[in-house]
């Protein structure tokens, strides 16, 4: 790897990272929230909603670290979405966590200078993309293994393909453009260099020059194959009725919306706390105090 691939993003502190892991963690929790409160709206085939925002993990992988925002984001969407409404998944949830995660980090380490508007473009429509074809992948394996029937849309030939294809280019340019790209593109030329201090570290140079092709090494390819290997077979055992851990809470799926406003609740309060703790850490800092 080249030097200037390495230079142009700050190593983080363990607080640093687990500061950027609990943060991703509660606002993509608070996120996840809003979402299920927003409607949907059906136009023939054609369906609006939103299905996650996308781009708050991304903004905290692309300024920060990759993996620590794209691993907060993934345990927020199970901590707040599912466990504190009363359900899980069990391995059903393995693959979303992994696709998801997969999805951010890459998209975030393609990001090699934060105020290049083509590289923002590139990462917000790359992590969505990414998240999206994957889980048409095991959705489409999941139809011609058996494991699982077609779900006919009107408007759509019956065919898992087609279903597939249009619901991902759907979610590309509907999610994809008002929830991942025009919000990256206006949120992270603002933020940059100015929440970095936030957290004690030194915003990124943007000046390291680096292809795709140093970033996109055979490593990376093998271990994405694997983990994806992994969010397959998790699914497909989902998908057979092999349960393990598979919880649900009938008083607090009874509670409906309520639920959800004290999941969000509760995000909400983590997320204050950390951003106190950071603010206290840091202020305790620039008076030359010792910090724990």
């Amino acid at each position: 790897m080249k030097e200037g691939l390495r230079s142009h993003r700050p190593e983080s502190t363990s607080q640093q990272k687990l500061m950027i892991f609990i943060l991703s963690m509660s606002l993509y929790g608070i996120s996840n929230m809003i979402t299920e409160l927003l409607p949907e709206v059906r136009f023939g085939p054609v369906e609006f909603k939103v299905e996650y925002f996308i781009f708050i993990p991304l903004i905290f992988a692309i300024l920060f670290n990759p993996l620590y925002a794209a691993l907060g984001a993934s345990f927020g969407e199970v901590i707040f979405g599912e466990l504190l409404l009363g359900q899980f998944g069990g391995l059903g949830e393995l693959e979303k966590f992994i696709e998801f995660s997969l999805a951010v980090f890459i998209a975030g380490m393609l990001v090699r200078n934060p105020a290049s508007r083509g590289q923002l473009a590139l990462a917000a429509y790359v992590a969505i993309g990414i998240d999206q074809l994957l889980g048409g992948i095991v959705d489409i394996a999941k139809v011609y293994v058996g494991i699982e029937d077609l779900e006919a849309v009107p408007g759509l030939p019956e065919s898992v393909l087609a279903i597939e294809a249009f619901g991902f280019l759907n979610t590309m340019i509907v999610s994809g453009t008002l929830f991942a790209l025009l919000p990256t593109l206006y949120l992270v030329p603002r933020l940059y260099g100015k929440v970095e201090p936030l957290l004690g570290m030194k915003p990124r140079d943007g000046k390291a020059e680096a292809s795709v092709g140093d970033f996109v090494t055979p490593r990376l390819l093998i271990v994405s194959l694997l983990l994806f290997a992994i969010a397959g077979s998790a699914e497909f055992l989902a998908e057979s009725d092999f349960k393990i851990i598979d919880w649900e809470s009938e008083w607090l799926a009874g509670l409906g919306d309520g639920a959800v406003w004290i999941s969000m609740a509760a995000a909400a309060v983590v997320f204050l706390a950390a951003l106190a703790w950071a603010v206290m850490r840091k202020s305790g800092k620039s008076k030359g105090e010792p910090v724990r």
